[in-house]
């Protein structure tokens, strides 16, 4: 596959399609492409600014789709089984309030926000100068916004593997040589940074590794991706590991937080989300799984308040 063009197998690998779709794209002109000596090619930048870009509309009709529901929030940004478990109990508890979610990753999750695409964003994004999650990126991606970050819990995240390890996997420094196939996670994804930026403090050049430019949406694509066989390492959580009985090799904690609008903040929708995360209940569940803390659960990191 080239850096910088696709031929149309190549671009229909890239997006998860057919080949015969990418075909369908180009005769209804919604995808750029151009032919050379009779064949089409790709630029890859141009690809990926025209996925960014049917993303954002596709955030814009979810929240207009949203707003038909009394009482609704869109979500979009980072996930974690946790939140799925903290999304269900508040349906349970509050009937009324519903959130509809989208996986697209922390950083967009924080674009969309700033947009005005999104109610909610999940984040969590380390900024490697400070060592710090989320609250940097606040200012960078929602300049002059009024705007709130709450931590909702910390997490342990690291590479899973088979179980029982047969690839005998230690670390990232085992990941380069081929030898290995990895699964990752999109570009714009807090663990995608943090892969990065692990990748870059030990120089393994992100090429040296096989399966790095495959890439999933969720943690739990990560874990299936492994057990299915299609891959044999990627980076997830310990929720992932530990219900998929996956190998876990762990690499960090990190905070998993909440950006809202000022005026989102005070939502009873969300003011709900908080009493479920707050309760003795849910985090007892939580805290027996492992690998997860909510001493600081609702915590306002952030605020212009």
């Amino acid at each position: 596959m080239s850096d910088t063009m696709f031929s149309t197998k190549e671009v229909a690998a890239y997006l998860g399609i057919n080949e015969k779709q990418v075909y369908a794209l180009i005769k209804a002109g919604r995808i750029p492409g151009t032919r050379v000596t009779g064949k089409w090619v790709f630029p890859k930048k141009l690809i990926d600014e025209w996925i960014e870009e049917n993303a954002r509309s596709g955030l814009k009709q979810a929240r207009e789709r949203s707003r038909a529901v009394e009482g609704a929030l869109l979500a979009s940004g980072s996930n974690d089984p946790v939140l799925d478990f903290l999304l269900t109990g508040m349906r349970q508890s509050h009937p009324d309030f519903y959130f509809f979610c989208a996986n697209t990753g922390s950083t967009d999750g924080l674009k969309a926000l700033g947009a005005g695409h999104t109610d909610v964003a999940w984040t969590h994004l380390l900024d490697p100068e400070t060592g710090r999650y989320n609250t940097p990126f606040i200012p960078k991606y929602l300049p002059g916004a009024k705007t709130v970050l709450v931590h909702l819990f910390r997490r342990e995240i690291g590479i899973v593997a088979a179980s029982g390890n047969p690839k005998g996997i230690k670390g990232f420094d085992d990941l380069p040589g081929g030898g290995i196939h990895f699964v990752n996670r999109q570009a714009g994804s807090g663990t995608r940074l943090l892969l990065d930026c692990e990748l870059a403090k030990r120089r393994i050049p992100s090429m040296s590794i096989k399966g790095y430019d495959r890439e999933v949406y969720t943690h739990v694509e990560v874990g299936l991706s492994i057990l299915s066989g299609e891959a044999d390492a990627g980076i997830a959580t310990v929720a992932v590991s530990r219900l998929m009985g996956l190998h876990f090799i762990p690499v960090t904690r990190e905070d998993f937080d909440m950006a809202v609008g000022q005026s989102t903040y005070f939502h009873k929708g969300i003011q709900a989300l908080m009493e479920i995360l707050r309760s003795p209940g849910f985090r007892e569940r939580f805290e027996k799984l492992g690998g997860y803390g909510f001493e600081d659960s609702g915590k306002i990191l952030y605020s212009t308040l």
